[in-house]
């Protein structure tokens, strides 16, 4: 990366020229040198439950009691919330690859240091590490993922990838099956040894994670506008060959103006001010699976061995079992995310899950069926569950700009998994450790309140973001900067540097001189009025007229200004209110009618 970076103003196809492209060879990379994080951390949180049995025994060389083993997965979800806020402002400030290289070595050598825990304390503090490592990667990762997956497999991708968090929970506790085996090893070598197994996994993902480039959409915002052309001509050659397909012409572009940083007070006017209900939406996603998902995943061990009687060394057996089911929620669901679409699916794996849940807690209240019927309505609700977790970071990553977007994820994630992360596994230690079945039923009803809650947010405030650009879903902060610059050179005749903003002259661009978006060109009046950036496309009323008042719009605009780029004129009809897609939408519709034509590379002409 280049030292010397030059700011300005830039009109850019990275972004549409990264959503066009078929899947290949290197979409595959990214998928598995950036997903690992979520099998890292499935190792991890499940290796801790699996051998927590272990841990309790006399002659494990540590000695923890059942309240202690939740105390330390609480710290490892603290370590994490930090982590991600810590290191998620500075993926936004430094960019994806080097902090998704610094976190995964803050975690190797964090795991490393817990196989030789010798006491509490020791132990609580290499948890602590371990997970500020892992929270630091959740950002990284999931902004560079969105940031290089084809918008059209986005949701589907997402998911599978925040489900591979299921595939390390099962490695972990079959290789725990295998490391606790004391005809092997010895009660205080064996869970030591499983540790260290993180270890290796993750200077393989390391290997392979150096060759995935920076994210071209975090460089040409930042000012290396020239690296990201060179990454994204480079992708582009090598899915060609890979593909042995010629990539169609990107249609859209993108103008932004550079900025080196964005201030933490922008970035919390844009979630509280600009966008307040979807924060109020990330808010409860997270708080709903993160109560559930450490609560179980960190005490399951206990949970069995305590009021099931299964023997420490059996528990990793049922692990595997309810790791995989998990994992198949999002392989087998993650297309209709795409497909049905965010809402539907979203609200009906949270709220599915708290039905089944409240039915689990009956089951385990009543003494009913033993620890098979248990794990198999336990399936169930993760099945679901694992779904609409693994949405709630793939929602934070798209609804959101593209500046913030890792330190949005950092922050829901921590405000969310404090509340419900921290919480969950505390309490669900603690009443497992009490002994009463009825307790512990209180604490899987409370977990199928909070999920519920989460659903009815996604009714109410969830994004229709399905195969939609991520530009689309959210307006980059550094666009309004742009836009408010052409505005400025409209009033003035032109812009600060004398041209427009696409480049051209300045003839004809007084047009748009009634501030952003002349009142005279915008659709209406009619009841659909402006639009809510929370709001879902399809939520609009008589959508069909208001696609008819957009296209004409459009084309008034054009017949007054003659050729105009496709930035300008967006900006000019104040398409920015009209919602995700839309005013790509009204201009494809008014060119397949013959009312507008293509005049050049993104420029757009009146028909003649």
């Amino acid at each position: 990366m280049s030292g010397t970076v030059e700011l300005g103003k830039i009109t850019t196809q990275v972004p549409s020229r990264l959503d066009r492209l078929p899947w290949s060879r290197f979409h595959w990379l990214v998928v598995i040198g950036l997903g690992s994080v979520w099998i890292l951390d499935g190792l991890e949180v499940t290796m801790v439950g699996a051998v927590a049995a272990r841990l309790t025994e006399n002659g494990s060389g540590i000695n923890l009691t059942a309240g202690q083993v939740g105390i330390a997965a609480s710290i490892y979800v603290l370590g994490a919330c930090l982590g991600a806020l810590f290191f998620g402002q500075l993926t936004d400030r430094f960019g994806r690859k080097k902090l998704f290289m610094i976190t995964l070595l803050v975690y190797v050598v964090a795991a490393a240091a817990t196989a030789f825990a010798f006491s509490p304390w020791y132990f609580y503090i290499a948890r602590f590490v371990t997970g500020a490592g892992i929270g630091g990667e959740y950002a990284a990762i999931n902004s560079a993922i969105d940031e290089l997956i084809p918008a059209r497999l986005r949701g589907r991708i997402d998911l599978i990838i925040n489900g591979s968090y299921w595939l390390g929970a099962a490695g972990g506790a079959a290789s725990a099956l295998f490391f606790l085996d004391t005809d092997i090893f010895p009660k205080d070598l064996g869970w030591r040894l499983a540790f260290g197994f993180g270890v290796v996994l993750a200077f393989v993902v390391l290997f392979v994670r150096k060759n995935i480039p920076e994210s071209p959409r975090w460089l040409f915002i930042h000012g290396y506008e020239d690296e990201a052309e060179r990454i994204v001509g480079d992708i582009e050659q090598d899915v060609q060959e890979d593909t042995g397909q010629r990539l169609e012409e990107p249609e859209d572009s993108l103008t932004v103006r550079q900025r080196r940083t964005i201030s933490f007070r922008e970035i919390a006017m844009v979630a509280f001010k600009r966008y307040p209900k979807r924060s109020v939406l990330c808010f409860a996603l997270f708080v709903g699976q993160a109560f559930i998902y450490n609560g179980v995943t960190f005490n399951l061990g206990t949970l069995f061995s305590g009021f099931y009687g299964v023997a420490s060394a059996s528990v990793p057996l049922f692990f595997i079992i309810w790791a995989l089911s998990n994992f198949a929620g999002p392989v087998l669901l993650g297309r209709l995310f795409d497909t049905l679409g965010r809402k539907p699916m979203i609200a009906g794996c949270y709220i599915g899950s708290a039905l089944i849940t409240v039915l689990l807690a009956w089951l385990f209240v009543a003494g009913v069926g033993g620890e098979w019927l248990f794990l198999a309505v336990l399936v169930c609700v993760f099945f679901l569950a694992s779904s609409g977790a693994s949405a709630a970071y793939l929602t934070v990553s798209e609804i959101f700009p593209m500046e913030t977007r890792a330190l949005a994820i950092a922050f829901f994630y921590a405000i969310g998994t404090a509340a419900g992360g921290i919480t969950g596994p505390v309490l669900f230690g603690v009443l497992i450790g009490s002994g009463e079945r009825s307790l512990v039923a209180l604490a899987f009803l409370i977990g199928a309140a909070v999920m519920t809650l989460g659903g009815v947010a996604e009714i109410f405030f969830g994004v229709k973001a399905e195969q939609a650009k991520l530009e689309d879903v959210a307006e980059p902060l550094t666009v309004a900067e742009a836009d408010e610059a052409a505005a400025a050179g409209h009033a003035g005749g032109t812009a600060d540097d004398g041209t427009r903003a696409d480049g051209g002259t300045s003839a004809g661009a007084g047009a748009g001189a009634g501030g952003e978006g002349s009142s005279r060109f915008r659709p209406g009046p009619g009841s659909a009025g402006l639009f809510a950036p929370w709001q879902s496309v399809s939520s609009r009323p008589d959508d069909t007229e208001t696609l008819e008042r957009e296209v004409e719009s459009l084309v008034n605009a054009v017949q007054e200004v003659g050729v105009v780029s496709e930035q300008e004129l967006e900006r000019i009809v104040a398409a920015r209110y009209w919602g995700p897609g839309r005013f790509r939408g009204a201009l494809r519709q008014a060119m397949n009618e013959g009312r507008l034509r293509r005049a050049g590379p993104n420029r757009v002409g009146p028909v003649e």
